[in-house]
């Protein structure tokens, strides 16, 4: 079930003539300990990063949490839309604005404990069957390039799969504290195999947003890496834990 939560800045709250609907619509997916639900709160230190953002510019905003193809597609479709964390590359580069980075990140390839794999570079991986998350970075960017791609709906398939020998690998965003292999037993029978990419992650905004909302959100991102802000942000969950998912709750993403 998509949860919202909708934000106001408390100064903005308090004058009347700022009443109304969201000034950006923003998307997301469930990615702990990035983003993730807390009861009726988006959380996560890239969630908490978005929201410091938006109370220091006093822009009204909403997040909704959906799969990642959703999120993004709104973010495109919507001229009030952005979406994180979203990976700058290329192909993004003119679809987007651009407020950033807001995070940093690899992607890695795991494969089974049990399995000798020689990988020393991406391309040692070509014939390989790779299991991605359909429409993220990382199966577009493995498509493009000519790779066997397994793409799966929900991206915690894709270890299952790992484990019935339905793929060879898996490709996906290696997080500080991600603990999804600890959380679902599989720690001990998936592993690191290779990173094959460092990235950085934006918040990317519809083309349609005003140039100088962009920048206002760009220097208060500025303004909290240099006053330490980001990195209290970050500390705060330098030791979190994934709990047990509870039926109903979404798959982690990424």
């Amino acid at each position: 079930m998509v949860k919202r939560i909708l934000l106001v800045a408390g100064l903005l709250a308090m004058a009347p003539c700022h009443a109304g609907p969201p000034q950006l619509f923003i998307t997301t997916e469930h990615s702990p300990p990035a983003i993730m639900l807390e009861g009726e709160r988006v959380a996560g230190y890239s969630s908490d990063k978005i929201h410091e953002i938006m109370a220091r510019t006093g822009v009204r905003y909403s997040i909704d949490v959906l799969p990642w193809k959703r999120a993004y597609t709104s973010a495109v479709q919507r001229q009030d839309g952005c979406v994180y964390a979203t990976t700058r590359t290329p192909e993004r580069e003119a679809l987007f604005k651009w407020v950033g980075p807001t995070d940093e990140g690899a992607w890695v390839l795991l494969g089974r404990a049990d399995r000798n794999y020689q990988l020393s570079t991406l391309e040692d991986a070509r014939g390989l069957r790779i299991g991605t998350y359909n429409g993220d970075v990382r199966d577009d960017y493995l498509r493009a390039r000519g790779f066997t791609v397994d793409p799966a709906p929900n991206d915690m398939l894709n270890p299952q799969k790992l484990l019935l020998n339905r793929i060879d690998l898996w490709a996906t965003g290696a997080r500080p504290g991600g603990g999804v292999l600890e959380q679902n037993g599989w720690a001990g029978k998936i592993v690191p195999v290779l990173v094959f990419n460092r990235v950085k992650a934006y918040l990317a905004c519809n083309r349609a947003v005003p140039d100088a909302l962009i920048d206002r959100m760009n220097a208060a991102l500025d303004a909290m890496n240099r006053d330490g802000t980001s990195r209290r942000i970050e500390r705060k969950y330098d030791n979190w834990t994934p709990r047990k998912q509870a039926d109903g709750d979404p798959a982690a993403a990424r």
